[in-house]
């Protein structure tokens, strides 16, 4: 995911990147440009105005206290975050304007809208979600379908889940309504992962100059 934002960031003639963060001491100090930190060096990153985070749990605090030290905008993709780390989140969002979403792209942000209109319109309904990935992702079920599930139940359905890890899925996450004598499926199909790194570039955009709080990503892109 790093690549492909530092790739369409460096397309996008309203972005300029001042840094790019990796887990450990980088090799390379600058790259096309673009100075590298290491994790433990986020200290001395230079002046920015909104921060993206795609890391994992443990890479994602650093960041996180980074934002609320300096005052700045974060949008953060991480999943497989534990409870703590989700409060830090509720936290940070009373001093910073923040979206963490498990997704960015357009077609999942109204895939969820249309889970919740159709959760409160079916009501009594089975409701399943099947989410299938690449063979890497360590969570599951993947935060797509658990975010997916939090906008059925709170429409009143009860969501089951299943997970599949295989080959080089990019992403995939079927939502089923089951009736009586009838089915009703929501399906989003990724095939490139640009597609998350292009939503999160526009809601960082979008999220510049916003009062402190907790956004969603149909607030940005929608």
């Amino acid at each position: 995911m790093g690549k492909a934002l530092l790739r369409l960031a460096a397309e996008d003639d309203a972005l300029h990147v001042v840094g790019a963060v990796v887990g450990r001491s980088p090799s390379q100090r600058v790259i096309d440009g673009v100075p590298f930190f290491a994790a433990s060096e986020l200290g001395g990153a230079p002046a920015f105005d909104v921060a993206i985070d795609f890391s994992l749990p443990q890479g994602f605090a650093p960041i996180l206290a980074l934002c609320a030290q300096r005052g700045k905008p974060l949008v953060s993709g991480t999943t497989g975050l534990d409870e703590t780390q989700r409060a830090a989140l509720i936290e940070a969002a009373q001093q910073i304007p923040l979206v963490w979403a498990s997704n960015f792209s357009l077609g999942v942000a109204v895939l969820t809208e249309l889970v919740e209109r159709a959760a409160g319109t079916l009501p009594g309904w089975d409701c399943d979600i099947i989410e299938a990935h690449h063979v890497h992702k360590q969570d599951a079920p993947s935060g797509t379908a658990l975010t997916l599930g939090e906008a059925a139940t709170g429409s009143g359905a009860q969501p089951r889940f299943a997970s599949l890890r295989a080959g080089d899925i990019v992403g995939e996450h079927t939502v089923q309504f089951t009736g009586l004598g009838e089915r009703v499926e929501l399906v989003h199909r990724a095939t490139s992962r640009d597609i998350f790194a292009r939503g999160a570039l526009h809601a960082a955009k979008r999220l510049i100059g916003r009062p402190a709080g907790s956004y969603r990503v149909r607030d940005l892109v929608l």
